[in-house]
């Protein structure tokens, strides 16, 4: 291609791809789109009938430093503020990880248990997520209280509370900047005022008598030795805190079990993403708990063991 051509849309995208594609990219024409449909204040869609536009050198010299920084390894999603998640659109900071399509099975697990979902009997309960100016009338169902833990970004929480508009929601995280982001993410789509962010480790810092009908977690679950082995873009510049969980692996885990024995409902649902290479350990962990009944693990699209869920027993197991 001769250098008096043009820069248009159509050749910029091909020498990007090509480039990142060089540097290490698994998705380098996907990168190449968003990071462009970014500068241009377009949606990626609309790249696809400006193929002959030629941006402008302002455009084009943007453009230059984000597929620079792509080339470094810097996640796409931080480079442009945002990414999709459950049909979304989340703030992501490097305070966060970059919401994963695989993390919306909990998300899903959640939204189908819940069509169904009745807690046993239980006397003198607590009274689970605060829900002050928000009490249901006789005519409706009690809310559902959920905690989130570990919620980063808070797709999670964001995702479910748009979801479930009779839900009130606990989001908690060790790191106030991960917090605000959960926040922020929480007021763009007007679900704020359902959702109570708290900075805790796991639930610590959660009242006591508190009591949840589903806890759901993308806890750290990578083994030190693992993280050595991922990818550029996650090793060096997502927050290590929010991966590893320690030498097992299970770590964190173990921890969020036997709390959640007890801040469960008799009824209630624990649901946990893992990676697939500890899914036997945290099977035979909640199978070694009285306190819960495992269910079915579910899978991701790789077929590969994803999340693992326990129902709470009643107070007599």
């Amino acid at each position: 291609m001769s250098t008096a051509e043009p820069w248009t849309v159509g050749r910029l995208l091909q020498w990007t791809a090509d480039y990142l594609k060089g540097h290490g990219s698994e998705s380098p024409r996907l990168d190449a789109e968003v990071l462009l449909a970014h500068v241009l204040g377009r949606q990626r869609i609309e790249l696809y009938t400006a193929f002959d536009e030629a941006p402008d050198e302002a455009a084009r010299a943007a453009f230059r430093e984000l597929v620079r920084r792509r080339a470094e390894g810097m996640p796409v999603a931080y480079l442009v503020g945002h990414r999709e998640f459950y049909s979304l659109s989340f703030q992501v900071t490097p305070a966060v990880l970059v919401p994963r399509p695989e993390t919306e099975l909990l998300v899903v697990a959640v939204l189908d248990l819940a069509k169904t979902y009745s807690p046993l009997p239980q006397a003198g309960e607590g009274s689970g997520v605060r829900a002050e100016g928000s009490a249901p009338s006789p005519e409706t169902a009690p809310p559902l209280a959920i905690v989130d833990i570990g919620t980063g970004s808070g797709a999670i929480a964001v995702s479910l509370a748009k979801h479930l508009p009779m839900s009130r929601l606990l989001a908690i995280d060790r790191s106030p900047a991960a917090l605000a982001v959960a926040a922020r993410n929480a007021q763009q789509h007007g679900v704020a005022e359902r959702i109570e962010f708290v900075e805790s480790d796991l639930m610590a810092a959660v009242p006591a008598e508190w009591r949840f009908d589903f806890i759901v977690s993308n806890p750290p679950y990578v083994t030190t030795a693992e993280m050595e082995s991922l990818a550029a873009d996650v090793r060096k510049f997502e927050p290590r805190e929010a991966l590893v969980a320690g030498p097992r692996g299970t770590e964190v885990i173990e921890r969020l079990v036997v709390q959640a024995g007890k801040r469960l409902r008799p009824g209630g649902h624990l649901l946990i993403e893992i990676s697939p290479t500890i899914h036997d350990a945290v099977r035979a962990l909640l199978e070694s708990d009285a306190r819960f009944e495992p269910g079915p693990t579910i899978k991701d699209l790789a077929r590969l063991p994803r999340v693992v869920q326990a129902r709470r027993k009643g107070d007599g197991n």
